[in-house]
This record gives structure tokens, C-alpha cells and sequence, in this order.
């Protein structure tokens, strides 16, 4: 993959719609979220028609805070899972992110005070629709002794809501897998959150 990758929500669309573009401009990864589930399971595609299907996660409960999403390739062979840190997660958005039962790595948001901001001068009428411009999340990935692998940042946008993903230290192959389907879950979480 072409680095940095830019991730985009569909602004007009009902249901959580997430395309994923690399440097040259192709498509990489297309989600849309179906709206009503109780027990979350989402489809990556490899096109924005989706008939060719990569990967799926699927929740491990039904609507839980805690609850682990495991991921599959199209062959049904285990790639990893992502799962929040429960309550540690109220303050600052944490995520472990799972090769089999061990944590390799993790995500975890920058600057809480950006939510908190954000979600205070969104309020302020007029004023508050120009959000998207001034609070942007950053989003870290590290490993297990703290070495910072991938970083993922909102672009400042009026709205819609876009993101860039760049790497900052060497990863595996499987390591970019799981890391990049975690950030779309991640976020998918996050955005729900608000």
C-alpha cells in the first residue's frame, strides 16, 4: 500500500460508510456499517460495489462496552481482534489490539481534551459548524513497549469527516492488517460514541 492512506465517512449516507484511498488515489478498503444490529458484523471490500469481499469482523457479544470484534479474511483464516479497555476508555479512547489471545499492540487517542473541547464548541450556535476546522483527534498506534508504529489524524474539514493514516515505524504485513482494520472499527466505535 501507497502510504499515507486517507480515510473518508460518507457525509449524506443513512448508514456508517467508510472508503479508503492510498497516495495514488486508489481504493483500498470500501465498509458500509448495517444499521440495526445487535450483534455488530461489518464487511471490508475491495470495491464500492461490494462483490468482492476481504475481510469481516464480527462482534464476540451482543451490544457490549466491552466487547472484542474479531477479524477474518475472506477465507475465514483468523487475522487478529480489537477490543476497548472498557471503563479505561470513558476519558481517553484505548483499544487492544489482538494477534490470537496476545496484545501486540495498541491504540490509544492523544489528547482527550480534544473530545471534550469539540463536543463543548459544537454546542455554541453558528459557531459550533465550524467544528470539524478547529478540534481534530489524533489517534496512536504502539507496541507493548510504547514504540509509536502508525498514527491516525482527522483532517480539519467542514463536513465531512477524513482521516490520514501514516506510518511511523516498520510493520509487518499482518501487523498492517490487523492495525488498519482496528482503526476502521476503531472509529466506527468512536463516531458512535460522537
Amino acid at each position: 500500500m501507497q502510504h499515507p492512506l486517507e480515510l473518508t465517512f460518507k457525509f449524506w449516507a443513512l448508514a456508517p460508510q467508510i472508503s479508503v484511498v492510498d497516495a495514488q488515489g486508489n481504493l483500498v478498503f470500501y465498509v458500509k456499517q448495517k444499521l440495526f444490529k445487535l450483534k455488530e458484523a461489518i464487511t471490508i471490500f475491495a470495491d464500492a460495489e461490494r462483490t468482492n469481499p476481504l475481510y469481516y469482523i464480527k462482534a464476540d457479544r451482543i451490544i457490549d462496552f466491552s466487547a472484542r470484534y474479531d477479524f477474518t479474511d475472506s477465507n475465514g483464516a483468523n487475522i487478529g481482534a480489537v477490543k476497548r479497555r472498557g471503563l479505561k476508555s470513558l476519558w481517553r479512547a484505548r483499544y487492544d489490539i489482538f494477534d490470537g489471545e496476545v496484545t501486540n499492540l495498541s491504540i490509544q487517542e492523544k489528547n482527550p481534551w480534544v473530545k471534550i473541547a469539540d463536543a463543548l464548541f459544537a454546542e455554541i450556535p453558528i459557531v459550533g459548524i465550524f467544528t470539524g476546522y478547529v478540534f481534530n483527534p489524533v489517534y496512536l498506534v504502539s507496541r507493548t513497549d510504547g514504540t509509536v508504529v502508525m498514527r491516525l489524524e482527522k483532517i480539519p474539514s467542514f463536513l465531512s469527516r477524513k482521516f490520514t493514516i501514516k506510518p511511523v515505524d516498520q510493520i509487518s504485513d499482518r501487523e498492517e492488517q490487523q492495525i488498519l482494520i482496528s482503526l476502521i472499527m476503531m472509529l466506527l466505535l468512536e463516531r458512535n460514541r460522537g
